[in-house]
């Protein structure tokens, strides 16, 4: 079973305040319903009750001095279409009002007023809710019955009712907008934080928090960016270092360079074990030459792309530029008209192309296309060799440096320094874009690169 994603910290908040407002309101409804409703309902039993009684008094009077024009009297006691006016004797009932049939009344309430008790209950006849009062008339043996309508009363106690329980949900409402709008503000600080971080996680080292003014915010505005400042300067410092140390190696290496191109070229003259180690000094020169180049360029690529160097390059003209310059086949090349365009660093991307094209030449058989396309603001760069594809699980680590993949461990002239593809996936990150391996269709690899097309 899947479970449910979890709320996010704002909507968590926001439905507490809203389920506290509604039970807060819910409380205070139900107490203003009671209070309200009871109160009213008493005053109109009592009010019943009284206008019943002096009603039965009315009876007793006319049935002390005769029976003649009780008919009349009793009509005379409705005070309305809905009011019912039972008179119970031993010779029958006498019925006023809105006819209703005397056996739908409740015989314990007949009974209590036959025995001489006064009684009330409210009860619903004939879809109508009434006040049933039963008063005994001693003198004449007979008990009097009335049935005063409460529909004005039943309407208020709706529209009361309806009132409460939209105020409830509009409470609720209003607390989960109002929780909603209150985490948004205590939020914002974290949200900033969050952006800085993934600025500086995608190597923008001069994200920093902006000052504070709330005394509770400020310290952690400082001390992320000092945190931030030292990290910068840790960066820069090792970048320099590496820097320096592929400078002060450039010098010998350029000696072991030229004394070993002297030995290959005289290799014929050496023969056994010699010549096999000038063939393997050859090899490792070779590598570590191309290393120390790719460990200066990795120097560089630490540093923050300079702003001044940034241009408006047409991508398809730069592919065409960099295939020119290399020997060998042709590699067919697949463009949209318009060409792509894109904001960068020149030599940057330049050092992209030439090393996703060395990547395939290498370690994947060769490239067989290239193409240069336009997608969701994007240009997308496509590089398609014919090597046996990147194991998923090693999709993300070939872009590491020093990471060669399946040829770790290996020694030979065409292993690399693991630096070629760290060094792509560094200049594209610092260009905005992104860079993934996926796997072509017919077999082998194909190296994606994004980045943000630049605005006409």
């Amino acid at each position: 079973m899947t479970p449910l994603p979890r709320l996010s910290l704002r909507w968590r908040v926001a439905l507490v305040l809203g389920v506290g407002s509604l039970l807060i309101t819910s409380v205070l409804a139900v107490a203003i319903w009671n209070l309200t409703s009871g109160y009213m309902l008493r005053q109109r039993e009592q009010s019943g009750v009284r206008q019943a009684e002096v009603n039965a008094r009315l009876v007793g009077e006319s049935l002390r001095k005769g029976s003649e024009g009780l008919d009349e009297l009793l009509t005379g006691l409705t005070t309305g279409p809905d009011t019912t006016v039972m008179l119970f004797q031993s010779g029958g009932v006498l019925t006023s009002g809105r006819q209703v049939d005397p056996a739908v009344l409740p015989h314990r309430l007949l009974d209590l007023g036959r025995n001489g008790v006064p009684a009330a209950q409210r009860l619903v006849v004939d879809g109508i809710p009434v006040l049933a009062v039963t008063l005994p008339i001693g003198s004449a043996r007979a008990t009097y019955v009335e049935l005063a309508p409460m529909l004005q009363l039943d309407r208020t106690f709706r529209f009361l009712s309806a009132v409460l329980v939209g105020g409830v949900v509009l409470s609720g409402l209003l607390g989960v907008a109002l929780g909603s709008w209150a985490s948004r503000r205590a939020l914002r600080p974290l949200t900033a934080l969050t952006t800085a971080a993934s600025r500086i996680a995608g190597g923008d080292l001069r994200a920093r928090l902006p000052d504070q003014t709330d005394p509770d915010l400020t310290p952690l505005a400082t001390t992320f960016n000092a945190t931030a400042d030292a990290l910068e300067r840790r960066v820069l410092r090792d970048a320099r270092f590496a820097g320096d140390v592929s400078h002060e190696l450039r010098s010998p290496l350029t000696t072991m360079v030229n004394a070993t191109a002297v030995l290959t070229r005289r290799r014929a003259e050496i023969p056994g074990t010699a010549g096999q180690a000038v063939d393997l000094l050859a090899s490792e020169v070779d590598r570590f030459a191309r290393m120390v180049v790719d460990l200066l360029e990795i120097s560089r690529a630490d540093q923050r792309v300079d702003d001044t160097a940034l241009e408006t390059i047409d991508l398809v003209s730069l592919v065409h530029n960099v295939l020119a310059a290399r020997p060998g086949h042709p590699v067919p090349v697949e463009a949209d008209h318009p060409a792509p365009r894109v904001l960068g660093d020149r030599r940057r991307l330049d050092r992209v192309v030439t090393n996703l094209l060395d990547n395939a030449e290498r370690h994947a058989g060769g490239v067989v296309r290239v193409a240069v396309r336009r997608r969701d603001g994007h240009a997308r760069l496509e590089v398609d060799d014919t090597g046996p594809g990147v194991p998923a699980d090693m999709r993300d680590r070939i872009f590491e440096r020093f990471d060669r993949g399946t040829r770790a461990g290996s020694r030979s002239r065409d292993t690399g320094s693991g630096l070629g593809l760290a060094l792509v996936a560094q200049h594209v990150t610092l260009h905005g874009g992104t860079v993934a391996v996926e796997e072509r269709p017919g077999g082998g690899a194909r190296f994606v690169v994004e980045i943000p097309e630049a605005r006409p």
